[in-house]
């Protein structure tokens, strides 16, 4: 008995030790587990898509050929324009009204006679085709871009892959005066250095030439989900991305969604729309304690009065914005059919979006920062395209939604961040409250001057801050 309570002592001892050394390794791998998670960079889901006519089809691969594209024109296409235009009605505007109700339609008529009687779109579309353009077709869609290399890179020299994302109501073509700057920088009286680029700037899917998605749901998740599927197509691992007004959203997301594929993002619009407790005290003691909120001197310029700059302001430029996420086709009719119209709708933005004083000028201060040429080339994009209406519709996809429970609300930035902050942006976002979405913010820029359309407005000023932003991130 003695032996047997010996042997039953030892086998219930074992069991023991068995018990012990499982709940600790089972303790310790929990704990691994949670450290590890602590550290993991949250990331949105790739996911697929679909944007086609009908249902996609089974068993047949995607064409993923790389097609050379060409902008084309026609005498009917330039004969129903001048029709359209010299039928055109106007309503006059109230005296001294300025561009405070909108685009002023004296100047309206003068903006249109040049357009009829001396804007060449033939000569136009030759400039537009100075760049090499191609069409590649993903998940469904046929996606238009431009790819510009440098004609000449010196030994040794790494050329850098820079996808450039525009928003409404640009295209495209608002990166045709930065792209030399950035691939034959010293050509163009630029400080060089070792940073030479090559240049990628699609259009966003309903935008321009690249094809409208014909099915609902198409956000800024999609796009940003098919523009890494361009970047692959073409050769590139890793790149670097910069973005405005949409193009800031899009390559935001591509950052969240893939940060191993971002070399480092820059933009000149950061959206911030998170609200609470913290950030209104930090609105408060902004205008009296700055240094205990980390505002600096210069962000408190930038952002008081608080009303009247971020919410009056904002209030009166956004009209566009309620229509165009509500109902954007009703809106988007009218614009389709009359170029006049669809020239005073674009416009307007072009002025108070560059520079909030031009509201009191009686043409909007447009001809101070662009040419005629140059702002009726961006809306001739949206008219022989007919894609002002799939363009609206972006409004729509992303913002129905409550924008707490987007994929992305929760998923911070960690690739390297650069921000170029124009004075005259509509909306200012401080360094401080930046890093609550962007956790690696390597350079900040208070811009000296410039408006919302930075690489079309200020090219050289964007140029060198996204080299300096890159020189930087290359140095880590």
């Amino acid at each position: 008995e003695s032996i047997l309570s010996r042997i039953r002592s030892f086998e219930y001892s074992e069991k023991n030790a068995v018990l012990v050394t499982v709940a600790t390794l089972g303790v310790g791998g929990m704990l691994v587990y949670w450290l590890r998670s602590r550290h993991k960079i949250k990331t949105i889901e790739m996911g697929d898509g679909w944007w086609g006519s009908g249902k996609r089809p089974l068993k047949v691969k995607e064409d993923e050929s790389i097609r050379p594209f060409k902008i084309e024109t026609s005498d009917k296409e330039i004969e129903d324009l001048h029709k359209r235009l010299e039928q055109a009605r106007y309503t006059p505007p109230l005296e001294g009204a300025a561009f405070h109700y909108g685009f002023n339609s004296d100047y309206l008529r003068k903006v249109v006679a040049y357009w009829r009687n001396q804007f060449d779109w033939r000569k136009q579309v030759n400039v537009l085709n100075k760049y090499p353009h191609f069409q590649t077709t993903i998940e469904g869609i046929d996606i238009h871009f431009i790819h510009v290399k440098p004609s000449y890179v010196p030994h040794g020299r790494a050329v850098q892959p820079l996808l450039m994302v525009h928003g409404w109501p640009g295209s495209f073509y608002e990166f045709y005066k930065i792209i030399p700057l950035l691939t034959e920088p010293a050509r163009h009286g630029m400080d060089e250095g070792d940073v030479v680029f090559e240049v990628i700037c699609p259009s966003i899917p309903g935008y321009g030439f690249s094809e409208a998605p014909h099915q609902k749901g198409f956000d800024s998740l999609a796009t940003a989900r098919i523009f890494h599927k361009l970047m692959n197509r073409l050769g590139f691992k890793e790149y670097y991305l910069q973005g405005g007004d949409w193009g800031s959203r899009i390559t935001t997301n591509m950052a969240q969604m893939l940060p191993q594929s971002v070399k480092g993002l820059h933009l000149n619009l950061v959206f911030n729309g998170k609200l609470g407790l913290r950030r209104m005290i930090s609105v408060m003691l902004g205008a009296y304690l700055p240094w205990l909120v980390g505002l600096s001197k210069e962000d408190v310029r930038r952002m008081y009065p608080f009303v009247q700059k971020n919410i009056y302001d904002i209030l009166r430029e956004s009209g566009y914005l309620h229509i165009q996420a509500t109902k954007p086709d009703t809106a988007g009719c009218g614009l389709n059919d009359s170029p006049v119209g669809l020239a005073a709708y674009i416009l307007e933005k072009f002025s108070t979006w560059t520079d909030k004083s031009f509201l009191h000028k009686d043409d909007g201060g447009l001809e101070s920062k662009y040419s005629l040429d140059e702002l009726l080339t961006n809306v001739m994009i949206y008219w022989v395209t007919s894609s002002i209406v799939s363009s609206m519709r972006f409004y729509k996809e992303n913002l129905s939604k409550y924008p707490a429970l987007t994929a992305d609300a929760r998923v911070g930035v960690y690739v390297p961040t650069g921000i170029a902050a124009f004075p005259q942006e509509i909306a200012y976002t401080p360094r401080t409250w930046a890093k609550e979405i962007f956790k690696n913010i390597v350079t900040f820029s208070y811009m000296p001057c410039g408006g919302h359309f930075a690489a079309f407005e200020q090219p050289k000023l964007l140029a060198q801050d996204i080299m300096h932003f890159v020189r930087k991130v290359e140095k880590l």
